[in-house]
Protein backbone atom coordinates (compact mmCIF):
# COMPACT_ATOMS: atom_id res chain seq x y z
CA UNK A 1 0.00 0.00 0.00
CA UNK A 2 1.79 3.07 -1.24
CA UNK A 3 1.00 6.53 -2.44
CA UNK A 4 -0.68 8.35 0.42
CA UNK A 5 -0.37 11.88 1.75
CA UNK A 6 -1.06 11.36 5.43
CA UNK A 7 -1.25 8.42 7.82
CA UNK A 8 -3.53 7.82 10.80
CA UNK A 9 -2.71 5.01 13.22
CA UNK A 10 -5.94 4.00 14.96
CA UNK A 11 -4.55 0.73 16.32
CA UNK A 12 -6.13 -0.35 19.59
CA UNK A 13 -9.15 1.91 19.11
CA UNK A 14 -12.63 0.41 18.87
CA UNK A 15 -15.61 1.59 16.86
CA UNK A 16 -16.48 4.41 16.37
CA UNK A 17 -13.11 5.99 17.26
CA UNK A 18 -11.21 5.01 14.06
CA UNK A 19 -13.98 6.63 11.98
CA UNK A 20 -14.11 9.75 14.15
CA UNK A 21 -10.32 10.19 13.99
CA UNK A 22 -10.37 9.65 10.21
CA UNK A 23 -13.16 12.20 9.81
CA UNK A 24 -11.20 14.75 11.85
CA UNK A 25 -7.97 14.10 9.91
CA UNK A 26 -9.75 14.30 6.54
CA UNK A 27 -11.32 17.63 7.48
CA UNK A 28 -7.86 19.22 7.58
CA UNK A 29 -6.79 17.72 4.24
CA UNK A 30 -7.32 19.07 0.72
CA UNK A 31 -9.69 17.37 -1.73
CA UNK A 32 -8.02 14.58 -3.68
CA UNK A 33 -5.43 13.88 -0.96
CA UNK A 34 -5.13 10.30 0.29
CA UNK A 35 -5.29 9.22 3.91
CA UNK A 36 -3.94 5.84 5.00
CA UNK A 37 -5.60 4.44 8.12
CA UNK A 38 -4.32 1.55 10.21
CA UNK A 39 -6.84 -0.07 12.55
CA UNK A 40 -7.05 -3.25 14.63
CA UNK A 41 -10.84 -3.37 15.08
CA UNK A 42 -12.33 -6.02 12.71
CA UNK A 43 -15.54 -3.95 12.61
CA UNK A 44 -13.64 -1.12 10.95
CA UNK A 45 -13.87 -2.89 7.57
CA UNK A 46 -17.65 -2.43 7.37
CA UNK A 47 -17.40 0.94 9.12
CA UNK A 48 -15.06 2.43 6.52
CA UNK A 49 -17.13 1.02 3.64
CA UNK A 50 -20.23 2.74 5.06
CA UNK A 51 -18.27 5.90 5.92
CA UNK A 52 -17.01 6.27 2.35
CA UNK A 53 -20.53 5.85 0.91
CA UNK A 54 -22.06 8.33 3.35
CA UNK A 55 -19.38 11.02 3.07
CA UNK A 56 -18.30 10.85 -0.57
CA UNK A 57 -14.71 10.06 0.38
CA UNK A 58 -13.54 7.26 -1.92
CA UNK A 59 -12.32 4.02 -0.34
CA UNK A 60 -9.46 3.16 -2.71
CA UNK A 61 -8.12 0.12 -0.92
CA UNK A 62 -8.88 -2.10 2.05
CA UNK A 63 -6.48 -4.81 3.23
CA UNK A 64 -5.87 -7.03 6.24
CA UNK A 65 -2.49 -8.25 7.42
CA UNK A 66 -2.05 -10.21 10.64
CA UNK A 67 -4.87 -8.52 12.52
CA UNK A 68 -4.11 -5.05 11.20
CA UNK A 69 -6.55 -3.45 8.79
CA UNK A 70 -5.34 -0.85 6.34
CA UNK A 71 -7.48 1.55 4.35
CA UNK A 72 -6.75 4.18 1.74
CA UNK A 73 -9.34 6.95 1.55
CA UNK A 74 -9.30 9.74 -1.02
CA UNK A 75 -10.89 12.91 0.26
CA UNK A 76 -13.91 13.84 -1.85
Amino acid sequence: MTGFDQELDASGLNCPLPILRAKKTLSSMESGKILRIIATDPGSVKDFEAFSKQTGNELLESAEDGGKYMFLLRKG
